[in-house]
């Protein structure tokens, strides 16, 4: 599988076994890469529902930093540079279809240098662009084989779990900028006759001790530095996060984060949403963020939540989401 991206980075189109031609290449936007809030992108948001969400704002904003930075110290435990996640993240955004992160990511992976050319790295580059774009938009398809063929092109467990988290992260903000922007009302796409495939729903993914166990090996109990045996305390103690903290905490920066966006308030808007129908714009934002907009968030509001419930609802479906694609990517249930 060839992996494909033309003139030489001067244009955010990425992905495999492409078939469209170079006319339908949209061009770089490099002021994107340019912003204060790498989460909401400098959204221009009313200061009182930025307090409103402050709370997991906060970490979120933080993990774009821990997730992306420009400069990444490769090792033989933990292979991936800044050029393999900010290309796994452009692929996930292309998938949602959400223009202002696609002009973000791209914007960002241009200027670096990419893997070299031979066919390991190829092959490499195209296994894990595969495995992102599917876990992004066909979760259903991931299986032993799909897991297998990252250990075959050299992800370590590190590597693993960070992937997961980027693919899981970057479609958990596609879909809360989607509902930022559908609060604006800003379009979230603009990009006529570009047709972007519905994701498959995700349904009951079990994560609860005794129907889900990892594939991978888990931080054992005697090697575990302070931080994770603190985080292991903390986060078990989440129904959401009880399965998954054990093999999440092989990258304890990147857990606590997660962690604080769970308890940030986002949950609390759910229960205060139980009597609100709502169900359709949820299954929207989820199957295609590209297409929410100010006619699914605004009779949310008309039903008696206040933005920021509303917004916070929005965002604990995108949480969940994530939580399921980590499920997916890291074990099977019984």
């Amino acid at each position: 599988m060839e992996q494909r991206r033309f003139s030489g980075k001067g244009h955010w189109y990425h992905e495999t076994q492409s078939n469209h031609s170079q006319t339908d290449v949209l061009p770089l936007v490099p002021e994107a890469a340019y912003v204060d809030d790498r989460f909401l992108l400098d959204l221009a948001l009313p200061e009182e529902i930025v307090a409103g969400c402050e709370r997991w704002l906060a970490p979120a904003r933080a993990l774009c930093h821990q997730l992306f930075p420009l400069n990444v110290a490769v090792s033989r435990l933990r292979t991936l540079s800044a050029y393999d996640r900010l290309s796994t993240a452009l692929t996930v955004a292309q998938a949602c279809g959400v223009q202002r992160l696609c002009n973000h990511y791209a914007a960002l992976l241009a200027p670096l240098p990419g893997p070299d050319s031979s066919r390991e790295s190829n092959r490499r580059l195209a296994q894990i662009t595969q495995y992102a774009r599917q876990l992004a938009s066909s979760p259903d398809v991931i299986d032993d084989k799909a897991q297998q063929q990252l250990d075959e092109v050299g992800l370590t467990t590190y590597d693993i779990v960070l992937i997961s988290q980027i693919i899981g992260f970057t479609g958990f903000q596609a879909r809360v900028v989607a509902a930022f922007q559908a609060f604006l009302g800003h379009p979230v796409r603009w990009l006529p006759g570009h047709h972007i495939q519905p994701h498959a729903l995700i349904s009951d993914t079990p994560r609860t001790q005794g129907e889900w166990e990892s594939i991978l090996p888990v931080v054992e109990l005697r090697y575990a530095s302070a931080q994770q045996l603190e985080l292991l305390a903390r986060f078990q103690a989440q129904p959401e996060l009880e399965a998954l903290t054990p093999v999440l905490c092989h990258e304890p920066a990147l857990l606590a984060l997660t962690g604080e966006i769970l308890t940030g308030g986002i949950r609390s808007s759910a229960d205060d949403a139980s009597s609100v129908e709502l169900a359709g714009a949820i299954a929207l934002l989820n199957a295609s963020p590209d297409r929410f907009s100010a006619a699914q968030f605004t009779p949310l509001t008309k039903s008696g939540l206040s933005e920021v419930q509303a917004i916070n609802l929005l965002t604990w479906s995108a949480f969940n989401g994530w939580l399921d694609r980590l499920g997916i990517a890291l074990g099977k249930g019984e």
